[in-house]
C-alpha cells in the first residue's frame, strides 16, 4: 500500500505516463449483525470502517481502460475495450474494476475510456469486504468522471451487478451501500428488498467501547461453492414455502417450516428467519439501550450460524470462544463465513486482554496467528483528492 494520496498520484504518474484527474477512495464493512439475509430479501446493518481502497484514475480520449494495483507494480495492465466487454469476460481481481464500468454501461449511463491505480488498506479474504470497496471506489471515480450522475444507492446496485455478473459471486446489495452510504458514529441499516435505509447511532468511543476484528487469516471467496450452495438452500426453502423471499417468513411461521422442509433446509431457513429478527431487535437496542446492550444479540448470531447455518469454521470458533471467556461483551463471526474475521465488543479497558486471550488460543490450538486491530464507524465512499 503506498502512504499517501501524493504517492498514489506519483505511482500513477509513474505507471501511465501522466497525471490523475483525481482520486477516490470507498471503504470496507464490519457488518455488526444480519449475516446471509441481504440476498434473502433482508435486514442488515453493517458500518464503514477507516480501512479502505483508493483509485487514482484519469480519463482517456478512447473507450480503453487499463487497470494496475500498487501490489503488482511489475504487472502489466490489463486492458480491456469498453465496446468488447461482456459478462463473465475478464477473470482475476480485474473482474471487479472493469466489472463496475460493464455494470455502468448495462445500467444505461456512458463510460468514457481511462486509466485507473488501485491501493487498498483492507485486507482481502477476511470477511471485510474488500470487494465492495474496490468497486465503490470505482464506482464514485467512474460516476464523477463520466458526470453520470448516479446516485448512491443506484452505485450499490451497479457494484452488486458487476460482482454477481462479473465475477460470479452470487452477493447482496449490504457490502456496496454501507461502503457508499456509511457514516462516521453510525450503522447503516438497509432494507435489502427495497433499497431503503437509515442511519443509526453506534457511538462505540462515546460508549467506552471498542469494536475488535480478529481476522483469522484464514481467507475465504464469495465465487466459490459454500456460499453459493448457502444461497441455493435459501431459494429452495422460500420456493417450498411459498413466499418470494425468506424475508416473509417471521418466527413464527417456524413451526410450520419444520413440517414442510427437509432437516437441513429448515436450519438454514431458521438461521435467516432468526437473523432478521435479531437485526430488528438490534436496531432498537442501538435507538433506545445503547450499544453496550448488543452482546447477547451478537452471540445469538454466532450460534445460529455456526450451527444452523454451518459458514463457521474452528478458527472463527476459537475466536468468539475465547473471546467471550476473556470479557468480551458479545462476539460473532462476520462476513460470509468459511474464513475472515471474527468480531468483539469490549469495554476499551479490556481490549489488551481480550487480545492476548485470543491469539494464547489459537496458539494452543495450533492455528497461524490472528490479526488483531479495532473498528468505528467511519465515513463512505468520496473524492479524497
Amino acid at each position: 500500500m503506498t502512504s499517501s494520496p501524493l504517492d498514489l498520484a506519483a505511482a500513477f504518474t509513474d505507471r501511465f505516463g501522466t497525471e490523475p484527474d483525481g482520486l477516490w477512495s470507498a471503504p470496507g464493512r464490519v457488518n455488526v449483525i444480519g449475516e446471509h439475509t441481504d440476498y434473502n430479501d433482508g435486514f442488515v446493518l453493517p458500518f464503514a470502517i477507516k480501512h479502505s481502497t483508493t483509485v487514482a484514475a484519469a480519463i482517456r480520449p478512447d473507450r480503453i481502460v487499463r487497470v494496475a494495483s500498487t501490489f503488482a507494480p511489475d504487472e502489466a495492465p490489463v486492458t480491456a475495450d469498453l465496446d468488447a466487454l461482456e459478462e463473465g469476460s475478464v477473470k482475476g481481481w480485474a473482474a471487479y474494476p472493469l466489472g463496475v464500468l460493464w455494470a455502468m454501461e448495462q445500467s444505461g449511463y456512458r463510460c468514457p475510456g481511462m486509466d485507473l491505480l488501485v491501493d487498498s488498506s483492507v485486507p482481502v479474504g477476511a470477511g471485510l469486504s474488500s470487494s465492495a470497496a474496490l468497486e465503490c471506489s470505482v464506482a464514485v471515480a467512474v460516476n464523477d468522471l463520466s458526470q453520470a450522475d448516479v446516485s448512491r444507492r443506484e452505485l450499490a446496485v451497479i457494484g452488486q451487478l458487476a460482482e454477481n455478473s462479473m465475477v460470479g459471486a452470487p452477493t447482496g446489495i449490504m457490502d456496496q451501500s454501507a461502503s457508499l452510504l456509511g457514516e462516521v458514529g453510525h450503522a447503516v441499516f438497509l432494507d435489502c428488498r427495497s433499497g431503503d435505509s437509515r442511519l443509526v447511532p453506534l457511538d462505540l468511543e462515546g460508549a467506552g467501547l471498542e469494536l475488535m476484528v480478529i481476522d483469522t487469516r484464514v481467507s475465504h471467496s464469495h465465487s466459490t461453492g459454500g456460499y453459493a450452495a448457502r444461497r441455493r438452500s435459501c431459494e429452495l426453502g422460500a420456493e417450498l414455502m411459498g413466499v418470494p423471499a425468506l424475508r416473509d417468513l417471521s418466527v413464527k411461521d417456524l413451526a410450520e417450516a419444520a413440517g414442510v422442509l427437509d432437516e437441513e433446509t429448515f436450519r438454514r431457513v431458521r438461521h435467516i428467519v432468526t437473523e432478521n429478527a435479531r437485526v430488528e431487535d438490534a436496531v432498537q437496542v442501538l435507538t433506545s439501550k445503547g450499544p453496550a446492550q448488543l452482546g447477547p444479540l451478537l452471540v445469538a448470531s454466532h450460534a445460529s450460524m455456526r450451527d444452523d447455518f454451518e459458514i463457521s469454521c474452528a478458527e472463527l470458533d476459537t475466536a468468539v470462544d475465547a473471546a467471550l471467556d476473556a470479557g468480551a461483551l458479545g462476539a460473532r463471526m462476520t462476513g460470509g463465513g468459511f474464513g475472515g474475521a471474527a468480531i468483539a465488543l469490549a469495554r476499551a479497558d479490556d481490549v489488551a486482554a481480550i487480545g492476548s486471550a485470543v491469539e494464547k488460543a489459537f496458539s494452543a490450538a495450533g492455528f497461524r496467528a490472528p490479526m488483531i486491530f479495532s473498528v468505528l464507524p467511519g465515513a463512505g465512499a468520496a473524492r479524497i483528492a
